[in-house]
């Protein structure tokens, strides 16, 4: 193989490393409870979002957006897994969005909405 292809090889390996590293930076939403277009039974009700990487817990963010399109931050949990954001909310009968927002370790934030419904 000549020098030339060698360093075409080169630049397409570092390419895809690079692309590879900077999908994974992101916090992508694994599991939750609730699930997205799930029921839950109204009352006190526990919440868990699960991530593929580490959460800066602290400047991460969770907002519940009830049936009346109120707005809620929720408080997340200080003892949550060091990839999770966990909270807890009382809840009436209705349909919801929990909208997310999580800050990955390396800086990189994500955001999404949840909804479900409370029976």
């Amino acid at each position: 193989m000549s020098p030339r292809h060698r360093f075409g090889s080169f630049l397409i390996a570092a390419a895809c490393a690079f692309v590879s590293v900077t999908a994974s930076a992101h916090a992508i939403l694994v599991d939750s409870t609730p699930k997205p277009n799930g029921t839950l039974a109204a009352g006190h009700v526990q919440m868990m979002f699960k991530y593929n990487s580490k959460i800066d817990q602290h400047r991460s963010r969770l907002v519940l957006i009830g049936p009346d399109k109120s707005e809620k931050v929720l408080t997340i949990a200080t003892d949550s897994k060091s990839n999770e954001l966990d909270t807890t909310a009382d809840l009436a009968p209705g349909a919801y969005t929990l909208r997310w927002q999580a800050l990955a370790l390396d800086g990189h934030i994500t955001r999404g909405d949840l909804a479900f419904t409370v029976k």
